[in-house]
């Protein structure tokens, strides 16, 4: 089966599995498959490059096994830009003029409301005070705040990857754009492992590359943009964001500029 791209995580997975990637038994219908003990996503028409990502030439028929040949060495990866070349304050000074952009993007969706000032669709509305609390600990940057806030987050919301897991996954990925602090790192193993309880193994998975800072193409341009002081180029790789998935990308908004912005995002937009 041809590919158009792979990623560097589902290339060194297909190798170890022998090129073959078996379903999910308890997802015989999404795209995603297991090679090599890891989770890998297949498919022609998947929402963006990503690290477990196989994106294919033709239909691949979900419950089935997948059998690939020759992979490509050349495979994608993206990870956060070198800290060395990252302004914390302007970075949080463009990513405070693109929450003051985000209503033009789209009708927001999931958490992506709360951009707007506006309440979420049930059941996100509740989780509220939840998500304030969040903000609260990434503006103290209170490790062990912004944990507990986090972990009673997981597994909120429909879909493969819920919305409070997109959520606290970004926001992790945001403030390690600006803050290399290992503690930030150890906080994202914990919660990829809290999330295969509260949630399933697919979203502990990608949330658990989010918070290492690896993660779909639009949210790495993103960053790249935000590092750079780009508002405009910022706004384009937004709005391709927020094209992932019915509410993913809406809700990886909201967590990026979270955990950039804490509560300045929640309170002041």
């Amino acid at each position: 089966m041809e590919l158009i791209a792979l990623g560097s995580k589902a290339r060194s997975a297909l190798l170890a599995g022998g090129g073959i990637a078996r379903p999910l038994s308890a997802f015989p219908d999404a795209p995603y498959f297991e090679a090599g003990g890891e989770i890998i996503w297949i498919g022609q028409s998947l929402p963006a490059r990503h690290p477990r990502a196989a994106i294919t030439a033709r239909p691949v028929a979900t419950g089935h096994i997948v059998t690939l040949g020759t992979l490509p060495i050349v495979t994608w990866r993206r990870v956060l830009p070198a800290m060395a070349a990252v302004d914390p304050r302007l970075v949080q000074d463009t990513a405070g003029a693109l929450a003051n952009a985000h209503c033009a993007l789209d009708r927001p969706r999931g958490f992506g409301a709360l951009l707007c000032h506006a309440e979420p669709e049930f059941p996100l509305g509740y989780a509220q005070v939840r998500v304030r609390r969040l903000a609260r600990a990434y503006s103290a940057g209170d490790v062990a705040s912004a944990y507990s806030a986090s972990k009673s987050l997981l597994g909120l919301g429909a879909g493969l990857t819920p919305s409070g897991d997109d959520l606290v996954g970004a926001a992790l990925f945001g403030r390690r754009l600006i803050d290399r602090d290992e503690a930030w790192a150890r906080m994202g193993d914990d919660l990829a492992r809290d999330a295969r309880i509260a949630s399933h193994a697919i979203s502990a998975a990608l949330l658990a590359d989010t918070a290492a800072g690896e993660s779909f193409e639009p949210l790495h341009e993103l960053a790249d943009a935000l590092a750079a002081g780009d508002a405009g180029a910022a706004l384009l790789a937004a709005r391709a964001l927020v094209r992932v998935g019915h509410a993913s990308g809406w809700d990886m908004l909201a967590g990026l500029l979270l955990g950039l912005l804490g509560e300045r995002m929640v309170v002041d937009g």
